[in-house]
């Protein structure tokens, strides 16, 4: 790899790759067919530090750098990408939410034993009808006295079912546009809180997804996160990391493919001789291994551009798309090389490949990198004819 890695790095990357290789490979497929969700495993995964990474000690964090969190998320995800995905929300956006934005008494209650792994957050943006445009969302939430009352419906929720806390975006100005949106820390103990069936996904399958319901959902006024209005804000302030940790968890999914079609083809013999042994299929590993060795240096250098206190935007936009991109193409390399085992469950590719597929869908689109991308270029090449 290209990129050096400091001593500290290099061992936090060990580590999650013991934890991941003896505690999650075990489980995986099992976890995926029964649609199991992982909670032992994400306790121990508190306990490691892995929950907190990028939280200050001072609240129970482990105070690690970008790189260090994209390295164990990758390590993570070579292993049981549904355990990667909770681990991402959670970590980067959640954590991240109410650290930028939480009051003192807020951080206290629920960052701290977040960052512990004692319980598990998640975030609530996308709804029926509003996915890649958050300014279209249509729950509300109206003040009355020391409470908001919130109503609606989020889509799409990653531990809908098993999480504790929920950052909740909803509309208390309807004439404000993306500016009349404000964030709500919501407990599944509140009035007026329901979770919908759990989704039946193709992959990440011991990850739940369920729609979060709101029918006159009672939050008190100290629950609101950050100021009213500033909902918004508080969405757009994680993409970097969010973006960043799914580019790393596509990169750790990719890596498992390749190393899972390079193993077959060594092993399978047809014709007399091992398949790796023809050129065809050699220059396929090669292609393969290209994309996830460029997809690294991606989200490599999109975590160290933040740990310099960098914008990032364009960086992680471009690490998310094309690591996003790179799994499933992988993925489906991996299936074929396998040939027909490859389309069967008793070979580890085929669940690659459905787990990849919503990698390019989550945490924005690919469509939706695109565009980021592109504004970010034309936006540097204004400024440059304007000097």
């Amino acid at each position: 790899m290209g990129f050096e890695l400091t001593k500290e790095q290099g061992m936090i990357q060990k580590m999650a790759r013991e934890f991941a290789r003896k505690e999650l490979v075990p489980m995986a497929a099992e976890r995926d067919q029964k649609h199991e969700y992982p909670a032992q495993s994400l306790e121990k995964m508190g306990e490691l530090g892995l929950l907190g990474m990028l939280v200050p000690e001072s609240y129970g964090g482990e105070d690690m750098d970008t790189v260090s969190y994209a390295l164990a998320m990758s390590e993570t995800a070579y292993a049981c990408a549904s355990t990667a995905v909770i681990m991402s929300v959670h970590d980067s956006i959640c954590c991240g939410s109410l650290l930028r934005f939480g009051t003192e008494e807020q951080k206290q209650k629920y960052l701290v034993p977040m960052a512990q792994g004692e319980f598990i957050a998640s975030f609530a943006l996308s709804e029926p009808e509003a996915g890649s445009d958050p300014a279209g969302m249509t729950t509300t939430a109206v003040k009355q006295g020391d409470h908001y009352i919130l109503n609606g419906t989020k889509r799409w929720i990653t531990g809908g079912a098993t999480s504790k806390l929920f950052v909740v975006l909803a509309r208390t100005d309807p004439d404000a546009g993306h500016k009349g949106i404000s964030a709500f820390l919501v407990t599944r103990e509140m009035e007026g809180f329901a979770t919908g069936r759990l989704e039946d996904k193709m992959g990440q399958c011991a990850s739940d997804t369920t729609d979060l319901m709101f029918n006159n959902c009672k939050v008190p006024a100290d629950h609101l996160l950050g100021k009213e209005g500033e909902g918004f804000k508080v969405a757009m302030s994680g993409l970097d990391d969010g973006r960043i940790g799914i580019a790393a968890l596509s990169v750790g999914l990719g890596q498992a493919a390749l190393d899972a079609g390079v193993e077959y083809a060594k092993q399978r013999e047809q014709f007399g001789r091992p398949i790796a042994e023809n050129q065809g299929l050699r220059w396929m590993i090669a292609d393969m291994a290209t994309d996830v060795e460029a997809a690294r240096l991606l989200v490599l250098n999109a975590a160290a551009a933040k740990d310099r206190g960098e914008k990032c935007s364009k960086e992680a936009s471009m690490a998310k798309l094309y690591a996003s991109e790179m799994a499933n193409r992988v993925a489906g390399q991996a299936v074929q090389i396998h040939g027909g085992y490859g389309y069967t469950k008793e070979f580890p590719v085929e669940r690659y490949y459905r787990d990849a597929r919503v990698l390019t869908i989550y945490e924005g689109t690919s469509q939706i990198q695109k565009i980021v991308i592109a504004n970010e270029v034309l936006g540097d090449k204004k400024k440059k004819k304007k000097k």
